[in-house]
């Protein structure tokens, strides 16, 4: 199979059941599907709930405590510091790309004039996503990557289009606001604080850290050994399945966010209503809504999911670039946040 060309591909919904049918299994139940239907050599899941944490895997090579590449998950810590910045008032939403980074966007039509802060979160900008260009496999500088997309028009504006291009610009404006690199804003923000010790932003460094499992591209070849800057501020990330669930029960429970914040987080009128920022909702054949994003780098596919509150998250990964079977990540959601009937 060719190599994927996005750090994102957003989740195929299963149709509702009908209502006679069967109990749906636990997601535990349906991890070594993953394997078998999935095509992945080994897959894991971590659930995190009032009652505890429980692991699961399937398959060879892999283990609750491996480090691994989480792609565009990344994108959730950069938005987190940025609405962190816009609640300390030192930016806008509102503040356009050129105002932070002035002469910075200009070609092809596109102007850093014309953009916010507010549509690169929400990918409404229009800009073209490099990875498109790169496959998602060359080691970029952030305006390497920037010549890229600009040397195309941009897609409509005011429309939901994913774009890598929009989180690496994110990463320039905390730089440029800051005076610090985004990954010590997030270090000292959301890493921290929190106690995320197998999270972190590698730069250029290309081993992963111990303990780490092997990651293969999705015809086989191992890729464990991996530039980060293929995806940047997009995705870079590397952390840990307990670290993920973390994270995640604390943004959405309150803790790194303001209340009113949270909301703009959560909000996806912009994108009308496939994202917010940093996030994206996915709403189950039972009815439940939940939040969270995936993360596909080379070697690597992770997926965490969790109620509003925070109270309940689940976090999957595989040591591949992708799933197979696109129905078996909602199957999995749906088997554990839907409630179970006899």
């Amino acid at each position: 199979m060719p190599r994927l060309r996005t750090l994102l591909a957003l989740p195929v919904l299963l149709a509702p059941a009908a209502s006679s049918a069967p109990s749906a299994p636990p997601a535990d139940a349906l991890l070594p599907l993953l394997v078998t239907q999935g095509g992945a050599p080994a897959a894991a899941l971590l659930t995190r709930d009032k009652t505890g944490t429980s692991y699961f895997r399937a398959g060879h090579g892999i283990t609750r405590a491996d480090h691994f590449r989480a792609g565009s998950v990344t994108k959730t810590f950069i938005a987190t510091v940025v609405l962190q910045l816009a609640a300390e008032h030192r930016l806008k939403l509102s503040d356009t790309v050129e105002q932070h980074l002035p002469g910075l966007v200009r070609g092809a039509g596109n102007d850093g004039r014309a953009l916010t802060l507010r549509s690169l979160l929400t990918h409404t900008s229009g800009l073209y996503d490099f990875t498109a260009a790169t496959g998602g496999v060359v080691p970029l500088t952030p305006r390497q990557a920037l010549r890229i997309s600009l040397a195309h028009p941009p897609a409509h504006r005011g429309r939901f289009s994913y774009s890598n291009t929009n989180y690496v610009l994110l990463g320039l404006v905390v730089e440029q606001v800051t005076r610090r690199s985004y990954a010590a804003e997030a270090e000292r923000r959301v890493i921290a604080p929190l106690g995320l010790k197998g999270t972190s932003f590698p730069g250029s460094r290309t081993a992963l850290p111990s303990p780490h499992g092997r990651a293969y591209a999705t015809d086989g070849t191992d890729v464990t050994e991996l530039d980060p800057r293929v995806a940047g501020a997009a995705g870079e990330l590397v952390t840990t399945l307990a670290d993920l669930d973390r994270f995640y029960a604390a943004l959405l429970d309150g803790r790194l966010l303001p209340p009113h914040w949270l909301r703009e987080m959560l909000d996806t009128r912009t994108a009308h209503g496939s994202y917010g920022m940093g996030l994206y909702p996915v709403t189950l054949p039972c009815g439940t809504k939940v939040w969270g994003h995936n993360g596909r780098i080379s070697g690597s596919y992770v997926r965490t999911a969790a109620t509003i509150d925070g109270r309940r998250v689940l976090t999957f990964r595989v040591d591949t670039d992708a799933v197979a079977d696109p129905a078996l990540e909602p199957a999995l959601l749906a088997a554990e946040f839907c409630p179970r009937t006899s």
